[in-house]
């Protein structure tokens, strides 16, 4: 039941989450149009990159631990005082190298200096993201989802008063200026509520650094650091192809695509960051890892599948409703884009265990070799199909990391064997 009820709680999120971000591209799809669209997704897929680094990318390194031993006080606070510690350095010399670089990843982005502002402004701010994720990740860790909950919801909401007035009055700068500041700035209401709540100590943070930690951390750090640089890079890279190859405009509404399933499945992610990370790495037998994953997979793909079925069938309403008329040259390729969802969920529901269980190798090797995968396939079929060549690339792929996770636990899932 406690999934259940983690997904409800995720539902809660994911629907701020979702109004927030779909009433955000919706603004930016009328004011700016596919262009706008494309180049707001391109900084995106940057933040993506430097939000995970901006904290040694150990985020789900203090899930798993903060879970395995919260009742373990000596042990705790050498883990959050390390953890602080490291979020604190890593954030403050990722965003001195992006103010002084601040005109070259403008340039490499948008293809013009002209946004090195919205740049410069992350760069200053960053640091306060990288404290947010870390409370709320400890948050996550204790179990504590009905907080970790409330800030999310509010932070949503925060990022789409902020964002509706600064596109309004500034266009695509000032949605990018939005991207550059809103998260972090959710900061002072995470510490609002830790304070009036009494969530945890913060002398806490301020004990020795643990070398044993760090070292501990650092397995998740590689997998993280890996995660996020291979996808947003790849949707970078693709982006360009296809501003080069078919234009910006085609490029935007591709971007429309990856936003409506990245929308969508936000409460199934969310669900299996709050629930399944904490979850699997708690358990040690693996009878009992298996009865989760099934279980999972019980409740999570019948709501994918019935998701996928719906949009798909009221796909012009959807296109409609989150963006323009405009956008509705891509109803007729929408359902591979749809079909990859399914299979994408599928497969990440597995790859939590590798996550769970530090199995590092395995992991990065399946995060750089499929996104190798969707971007060969990405220029072999959109040279044949055009866009809709990008859409069955990713179709194409994800069935391919699903096939590949089952084999990889396949002593798990049907031997009953150790992994």
């Amino acid at each position: 039941m406690k999934l259940v009820r983690t997904a409800f709680l995720s539902s809660v999120i994911t629907f701020f989450r979702i109004g927030s971000n779909f009433i955000i591209g919706k603004v930016v799809a009328i004011l700016t149009g596919a262009a706008g669209v494309a180049t707001v997704g391109a900084f995106m897929n940057f933040i993506t990159i430097a939000y995970t680094l901006s904290n040694g990318a150990i985020s789900n390194g203090i899930v798993k631990y903060t879970a395995e031993f919260k009742d373990d006080e000596e042990r705790k606070n050498a883990l959050f005082s390390t953890a602080a510690k490291i979020s604190l350095y890593c954030s403050l010399f990722l965003g001195i190298v992006i103010v002084i670089l601040a005109k070259y990843i403008s340039e490499f982005l948008f293809y013009t200096d002209s946004f090195s502002g919205p740049v410069v402004a992350f760069g200053i701010t960053v640091g306060l993201y990288s404290l947010n994720t870390l409370f709320l990740s400890i948050l996550n860790g204790l179990g504590k989802i009905n907080y970790f909950t409330i800030i999310n919801s509010l932070g949503s909401g925060f990022i789409l008063v902020l964002s509706c007035l600064l596109i309004y009055y500034f266009r695509i700068q000032g949605a990018l200026f939005a991207l550059a500041v809103g998260q972090s700035l959710v900061f002072f209401v995470t510490l609002f509520l830790i304070i009036k709540h009494r969530l945890f100590y913060f002398p806490n943070f301020f004990g020795t650094f643990s070398k044993d930690w760090a070292i501990k951390f650092g397995s998740y750090s590689l997998m993280a650091i890996v995660s996020a640089i291979t996808m947003p890079s790849i949707q970078i890279i693709i982006r360009n192809y296809l501003t080069n190859a078919i234009g910006i405009d085609q490029a935007g509404y591709w971007q429309a695509m990856m936003r409506i399933s990245d929308g969508y499945l936000l409460v199934i992610v969310t669900a299996l960051n709050t629930y399944y990370l904490p979850k699997l790495s708690e358990i040690k037998e693996d009878g009992i890892i298996r009865r989760e994953i099934f279980y999972g997979y019980k409740i999570i793909l019948p709501f994918v599948l019935l998701s996928c079925v719906i949009i798909y069938f009221l796909r012009y309403y959807v296109i409609m409703l989150l963006f323009s008329s405009e956008f509705l040259k891509i109803s007729d390729i929408l359902v591979w884009q749809l079909i990859g969802d399914f299979f994408k969920i599928a497969a990440w529901v597995l790859s939590y265990v590798l996550i769970s269980k530090a199995k590092i190798r395995i992991f990065i090797f399946s995060e750089l070799l499929f996104s190798f995968t969707y971007l060969s396939l990405c220029y072999v079929l959109v040279n044949s199909y055009g866009l809709e060549g990008t859409s069955m690339a990713f179709c194409l792929n994800m069935i391919l990391y699903f096939i590949f996770m089952v084999v990889v636990l396949r002593k798990l899932l049907f031997y009953k064997k150790e992994i």
